[in-house]
């Protein structure tokens, strides 16, 4: 789902872990991705999180523990990408993390492979690493 501007946006989960953070790859695709997905209309970001969550990884997201990582957006004008928002959050989970049958792969990446992540996705890893949190 776009919004009022038009740009696409996602809602990711970040989840970092012994210096890695969890990422995604669906069929068919050579990248990988934060899990997450696109709003349904007139879900909220934490409905929406909860709802991916649980159809990418089997998982389920606590909305209370949620806090805005950071929105990462790729303008008009990338040689690899549309323009396209993706707003993350980090949140407690329960379950274990069994992808679906839309993920081909789960994987714990550290900030050494951020060139087989999507250019937004190399926006967060940016700023973890920045923050320290994926040395």
């Amino acid at each position: 789902m776009a919004d009022s501007s038009g740009v696409p946006e996602k809602v990711a989960w970040i989840l970092v872990r012994d210096d890695r953070v969890l990422v995604a790859r669906s069929h068919c695709r050579d990248r990988f991705y934060f899990p997450g997905g696109h709003r349904e209309p007139g879900e909220s970001d934490d409905e929406t999180l909860v709802r991916e969550i649980d159809e990418e990884l089997r998982a389920a997201i606590d909305p209370g523990s949620m806090v805005h990582f950071g929105t990462f957006e790729i303008g008009e004008g990338h040689p690899d990408h549309d323009p396209f928002r993706m707003i993350c959050y980090t949140a407690d989970h329960h379950g274990e993390l069994t992808p679906s049958r839309e993920i081909a792969e789960k994987a714990w990446f550290r900030y050494a492979d951020r060139d087989r992540v999507s250019a937004v996705d190399q926006l967060a890893f940016d700023a973890l690493h920045e923050a320290g949190r994926l040395p």
